[in-house]
């Protein structure tokens, strides 16, 4: 009888030691966990003769770009207590004198600007040779492709793809990438010296961006107030920095006095006086960036 219990006392041992040895060794199975949504990011990046300040919206995040316009001019922080807004950019030309905008501008399916409705534009007789191709400047454009939301820069008088439809855009110009169209625009006749943003001089900047897979880049390009006269970026070197970024579609936007940008409560401005200081220049319109409650999915459309 003690050989038996001796003999199972053994047995329950060896199970024991068995049951230790398989657990120990079978390899645990790591729970992956969900990738955190995609938010946007605010850097900066140094140049030469200038500081960036770059918002970056990743495609597929649950921010929205879409513009806005106000009755009266104001700074983007204005704009920001308004529209609730993660982060703004100064957007589209307008006239200080009589605060109207010179570029197109629809909201919801709505065009809130014409600039063929400014007098002060229309009536310029210096700008009369080029009214059809102000007219007929670059749009930063938002579509509704389905339930599937594309950006895209095209100019005014294009007809939206296939099977979108046309929901926001925002007049400037002019196009940065794949190529920088200054003469096409209007901003540059070379025969009449004409040169309406300075291109080739260093200034305050601001631009929009779009990359391969749909993500968003908003640039605002300030001064070095240690040596204002001479910091900031051309326009050609403004396309270069906008590839490094990774963009593959840019447009410009308002630059000089109007460059600012907004982000999570900080305001950075890109002009800067004769004494150092950034100016802060009320503006007409404005991109913003918001979350997203319509339900509907971001994507990179290729058009």
């Amino acid at each position: 009888m003690r050989k038996i219990k001796l003999l199972a006392l053994i047995l329950i041992s060896l199970a024991m030691v068995l049951w230790f040895n398989l657990h120990s060794s079978t390899p645990s199975i790591s729970t992956v966990a969900s990738s955190p949504p995609k938010t946007i990011r605010y850097f900066e990046r140094t140049l030469p003769q200038s500081i960036a300040h770059i918002v970056l919206i990743p495609a597929n995040s649950r921010f929205l770009v879409t513009p806005a316009l106000s009755q009266k001019v104001a700074t983007v922080e204005e704009f920001a207590q308004k529209h609730r807004a993660v982060a703004i950019l100064n957007a589209g030309f307008f006239d200080p004198a009589n605060q109207k905008s010179t570029s197109y501008i629809v909201v919801q399916r709505k065009l809130v600007a014409d600039p063929k409705e400014n007098e002060r534009l229309v009536n310029n007789p210096n700008l009369k040779p080029y009214l059809d191709q102000i007219f007929n400047r670059t749009e930063f454009r938002r579509y509704l492709c389905g339930q599937i939301i594309s950006y895209s820069i095209a100019l005014h008088s294009q007809s939206p793809p296939a099977g979108c439809q046309l929901v926001d855009a925002i007049g400037a110009g002019p196009r940065l990438l794949p190529e920088l169209t200054l003469v096409k625009e209007g901003f540059v006749d070379n025969a009449n010296k004409r040169d309406a943003l300075g291109s080739n001089q260093p200034n305050a900047r601001t631009a929009v961006g779009i990359t391969r897979d749909g993500s968003v880049i908003l640039v605002m390009v300030a001064q070095k107030p240690s040596a204002a006269a001479n910091s900031g970026v051309s326009l050609p070197a403004l396309a270069n920095f906008m590839k490094t970024l990774g963009a593959d579609q840019a447009m410009n936007l308002d630059g000089g006095s109007s460059s600012s940008l907004y982000y999570n409560g900080k305001t950075f401005y890109g002009k800067v006086d004769l004494e150092g200081n950034y100016i802060k220049r009320p503006v007409k319109s404005v991109l913003l960036v918001q979350e997203n409650y319509s339900g509907s999915r971001l994507g990179a459309l290729q058009f």
